[in-house]
């Protein structure tokens, strides 16, 4: 592929990535404090609202993310021969997945289905949300640490 593609498919990877842990940032550092100004009610809808948004761009960014990533990986000479921060790279990424599909297919969809969901759901969903956002720095950290100045 021309220098050109390869730039283009770095550039959905990192605009995945940045959507991605910024979305998750934003959940648990800006949105979930900021609802508590409101009533019980109201902060539930809010949330779920704002959670069904944001899995639902997750839904189609994690997979360009992984994909995109290990073009690249193959584009380098394949799995065998990258540095040890992309192999970590890939590992972070794919908890990360884990994580979107556990908090999607738990707490987010039991939360969705309740009359009145529990604060303890959206608790679990803040927990799993942190560990996405945890994963992500990490992630960030290894690319640096694999591109020398």
């Amino acid at each position: 592929m021309p220098h050109i593609l390869w730039s283009l498919v770095l550039t959905l990877h990192i605009a995945g990535m940045a959507l991605w842990v910024g979305g998750a940032t934003y959940a648990v550092m800006i949105l979930r404090p900021s609802l508590t100004l409101l009533d019980k009610t109201q902060r539930s809808a809010v949330h779920l609202l704002t959670l069904k948004r944001f899995l639902r761009v997750i839904w189609h960014i994690m997979p360009i993310v992984l994909i995109t990533g290990w073009l690249m990986i193959l584009h380098e000479g394949g799995f065998a021969v990258i540095p040890w921060t992309t192999n970590l790279m890939q590992l972070l990424g794919l908890i990360m997945a884990g994580l979107f599909l556990r908090v999607f297919y738990g707490p987010y969809r039991k939360a969705s289905r309740a009359m009145r969901p529990q604060q303890a759901t959206f608790d679990s969903i803040r927990s799993l949300m942190l560990g996405v956002v945890a994963c992500g720095v990490l992630t960030i950290l290894c690319a640096s640490l694999g591109h020398g100045l």
